[in-house]
């Protein structure tokens, strides 16, 4: 899946856990995006079975779709509470840097940043 993917998946979570339910609107507004451009997005999603639009334009997702979302989600809070608990980066870096790491950080490396804040607990 490409980052951009991730990234609309991630927001859809987001905002579902904010309100509860997902329309295109939200998607694009949140991300600051045209519509057109969701719409596309929302499109390529549904067709790669990650997600489901109902004839209200409600966006829920399949099961395949709630796993790897949650998983970015995991793996950018993580990467996130490790930039600001480790290395004392502010809040607002840590989500930002967490934004444009957590897409091409290697398993590996993202294993030892979990061990290392387990530690810290």
């Amino acid at each position: 899946m490409y980052e951009s993917g991730e990234d609309y998946l991630e927001t859809i979570l987001v905002i579902q856990k904010r309100n509860g339910t997902v329309r295109s609107i939200d998607v694009a507004s949140e991300l600051n995006f045209s519509k057109p451009s969701v719409s596309r997005a929302m499109g390529i999603l549904k067709k790669a079975g990650y997600i489901l639009i109902d004839e209200k334009g409600h966006i829920t997702f399949t099961e395949k779709g709630r796993s790897k979302a949650e998983a970015i989600y995991e793996r950018h809070n993580l990467i996130a509470a490790f930039l600001e608990q480790v290395l004392d980066v502010s809040e607002e870096n840590a989500l930002k840097d967490a934004c444009r790491i957590e897409h091409d950080l290697s398993d590996e490396t993202y294993e030892k940043m979990r061990e290392m804040l387990d530690k810290q607990d």
